[in-house]
């Protein structure tokens, strides 16, 4: 099916940026042009021609950082009118641009369990991009929540992978819709940010397509323009050099089309980086702050003297061609306008529209409601109080440098998945505009630290919500100690003893946490907590979508994305906290001394950990509640060869509207060796009281198969089990393969 040559490569580039052993061999699988690939490799591939090997260079090979108006700059080649190339963060929004919308992180997007807000996001995110005149948004990241401490947890898409390859691939079809070609990334084993460089990432080869591989399986399907290879090793070898990944993996499995870029400098080499299978070498440095750079003139005289084949080069150069015309930015693309370096440059290109709606929408739809003793939503109450920092709206959001501290409530975590505000509502502004025109009183005090005066103020009050959060972010900055990763998962700024002396004070207290994934909850047993709702990351209209569901504008029906445990001994896996590690001249890690990671849990990620242990968790994956009830009834199951069709019924039991997120997971027969089940759909669907309907669930035969080398079916007895979460089954049912 697929076309594989391989490089034997017999000499070598003197001097140091080019240094390869001799004799070494390189699998090498060219861009087929499968699908609807084809035209747009054939128009590239035609272009080519036209091409010195410089002019090829130029288009793999980037400017340098702050050399261009983007994060990432590819130069223009004005024999074929090549405008050269904008590559620009991120996930949540424009980085470093004015005039945008900062969206709520993937964590929240994955956590609707909705397919057309997935989508909806990605289109709002391309828009945006495109009329800022980004060429190649960075977005979205589909590294899973292995660890619950993970820095970029919330840039992700969630610790399952079946939730993380549809939410990611919606999110990418949607991006590219406008014209824009996303990224999947990171690829692969990126799962923390300590010694992210340094360190290597070993995951056995079922474990790898089983886990972490389907998101980006489920890119290429939706037909990802690009692949961005991450820092880190894996097994030992640099993911950005590595061929069994880039090529045998992605190219020869997958039959991806588009190109791999470096992360940031990732790019650790310059011959095995180019023949291991990135085409594309980011920011184009050797590293931050360097003149040289591994390819540039060096890939030019690599070339040129057979140590790296034209053949591999004209493949590198096709790849990104095609990508860009494939996203018809050969037509009427408009001209990047503004400067990440210089605001004062550019022309302020206002992007924002509408945008507002959907992030508040996003936010309420995504607000997991954890517990509730009857107290929300809120109705026939005089005066509420609302306590803690993370409910004051900071009077600078940006105040930090991506986002890189603590000042007011926690909308997004930092690094360079952030965004500039144009403003952020907090929670406390959000209540207030709601409570107001109802005659209810609102009263504050965000001292975390003051517990008298926030018990005082409790006291005085019908009811009191106490806002609290943990953040976390990318590792090149430290926020309070946290390099990145989280050092623990306990509540921030005193947020504990906040949340417990808030309690005592009151019998109505309401905890809002915002969290870019599982905290411990040493007060949820506290008789005067009657609700706790996880609002994770939610960007800029975060106190109006919250208050949204509050006041019961919205009713809630987020669902976790992660599972939350008791304590920190019953995760499954966790950062390892490597500091100081040894690296060479070249700022790679000496074999030696290079930290490795195993991923010795295997395929107990999260909830499967939890089933295989017998660990009960605090509140399971799937789990999120809502102010009516829904009933399950009518399973059906019906077989065709390897695949099936599962029906059930679905009735809202409860006197108000809402939607229900129908999960289905599946029990594989003892052949596939897995002691747990496994999300294989959900559905989020609308009902009106009283109302029913039957929702369909089809089962293709990859549900059905495990890896061995290849995709097997798993021949015996499946079981089906469909509920409101993992912990959660209504109805169970059966089937033979």
């Amino acid at each position: 099916m697929y076309r594989y040559l391989s490089f034997a490569v017999l000499a070598v580039v003197a001097g140091q940026l080019s240094a390869a052993p001799v004799g070494d061999v390189y699998p090498f699988f060219p861009v087929t042009g499968s699908g609807d690939w084809g035209v747009p490799v054939s128009k590239a591939k035609e272009l080519i021609k036209e091409l010195s090997v410089d002019e090829k260079v130029a288009i793999v090979t980037g400017i340098g950082w702050a050399n261009g108006p983007c994060v990432g700059n590819i130069q223009s080649v004005p024999k074929i009118q090549f405008p050269g190339l904008c590559l620009q963060d991120g996930p949540a929004g424009i980085r470093f641009a004015d005039n945008v919308t900062v969206f709520g992180a993937s964590i929240n997007v994955a956590a609707t369990f909705d397919k057309d807000l997935m989508e909806q996001h990605g289109q709002l995110l391309g828009k945006e991009f495109r009329q800022k005149g980004v060429n190649i948004a960075l977005a979205p990241a589909m590294n899973l929540a292995r660890t619950p401490e993970g820095g970029r947890n919330w840039e992700g898409q969630g610790a399952d992978p079946y939730l993380a390859a549809i939410s990611a691939s919606l999110q990418i079809k949607g991006i590219q819709s406008q014209g824009v070609i996303a990224t999947a990334k990171h690829f692969i084993g990126n799962e923390q940010e300590h010694a992210r460089e340094k360190s290597s990432s070993d995951i056995d080869d079922r474990t790898l397509h089983e886990i972490y591989l389907p998101p980006f399986e489920a890119s290429i399907k939706a037909g990802v323009g690009a692949i961005m290879c991450a820092y880190n090793l894996v097994n030992g070898t640099y993911a950005c050099e590595n061929p069994h990944l880039l090529q045998t993996v992605l190219r020869g499995e997958l039959d991806f089309n588009g190109f791999v870029m470096t992360d940031w400098w990732a790019g650790m080499s310059g011959r095995e980086t180019a023949l291991g299978g990135s085409d594309m070498m980011m920011a184009g440095e050797t590293m931050w702050g360097a003149k040289e750079s591994y390819w540039g003139p060096n890939l030019v005289r690599m070339v040129n003297d057979g140590s790296v084949p034209m053949a591999r080069l004209d493949d590198m150069v096709t790849r990104i061609l095609a990508a860009w015309l494939k996203m018809g930015q050969d037509k009427d693309f408009p001209p990047t306008n503004f400067n990440s370096f210089d605001t004062s440059k550019g022309s302020h290109v206002d992007v924002r529209g509408d945008h507002a709606e959907h992030v508040r929408k996003v936010g309420a739809a995504s607000t997991v409601l954890l517990k509730n003793q009857g107290v929300l939503p809120l109705n026939k109450v005089k005066t509420v109080a609302v306590l803690g920092s993370d409910a004051r709206t900071p009077e600078d959001p940006n105040k930090f440098a991506d986002r890189g501290g603590v000042d007011g409530t926690v909308a997004l975590g930092w690094g360079s998945g952030t965004a500039n505000f144009t403003y952020l509502v907090g929670p406390y502004d959000g209540i207030l505009a709601q409570a107001t025109p109802q005659g209810i009183n609102v009263t504050h005090s965000f001292d975390d630290w003051d517990v008298s005066k926030a018990a005082e103020t409790a006291k005085q009050a019908d009811v009191a919500i106490v806002c609290v959060a943990a953040d976390s972010g990318e590792g090149f900055i430290t926020v309070e100690g946290n390099a990145g990763d989280r050092n623990n998962l306990t509540l921030w700024n005193n947020g504990d003893a906040l949340v417990q002396a808030v309690a005592d004070a009151n019998p109505n207290t309401i905890v809002v946490i915002h969290s870019p994934g599982a905290i411990t909850m040493p007060w949820i047993q506290h008789p005067n907590i009657k609700a706790v709702l996880m609002a994770l990351m939610p960007g800029q209209e975060s106190g109006n979508s919250l208050a949204d569901v509050l006041f019961g504008k919205t009713n809630p029906s987020g669902r976790l994305p992660f599972t939350i445990n008791t304590t920190p001994e019953e995760y499954g896996a966790h950062v390892q906290y490597h500091t100081n590690v040894p690296v060479d001249t070249r700022n790679r890690c000496i074999p030696e001394t290079c930290p490795h990671i195993a991923y010795s849990e295997g395929l107990l990620v999260d909830y499967r950990y939890n089933e295989a242990k017998n660990i009960e968790p605090l509140f399971g994956f799937g789990h999120g509640l809502s102010y009516t009830s829904f009933q399950y009834s009518g399973l059906a199951i019906s077989t065709s060869g390897s695949t099936a069709r599962v029906s059930v019924t679905v009735t809202n039991t409860g006197a108000v509207p809402g939607h229900e997120v129908v999960q289905l997971y599946l029990r594989s027969p003892p052949v596939a060796q897995k002691s747990f089940k496994e999300l294989k759909g959900f559905s989020r669907v609308f009902l009106e009281a009283g109302q029913s309907t039957t929702v369909d669930f089809d089962l293709s035969e990859r549900d059905c198969s495990f890896w061995n080398d290849g995709w097997k079916v798993a021949q015996g007895t499946f079981e089906v089990l469909m509920g409101a979460s993992s912990r959660d089954m209504r109805v169970n049912g059966t089937f033979v393969i």
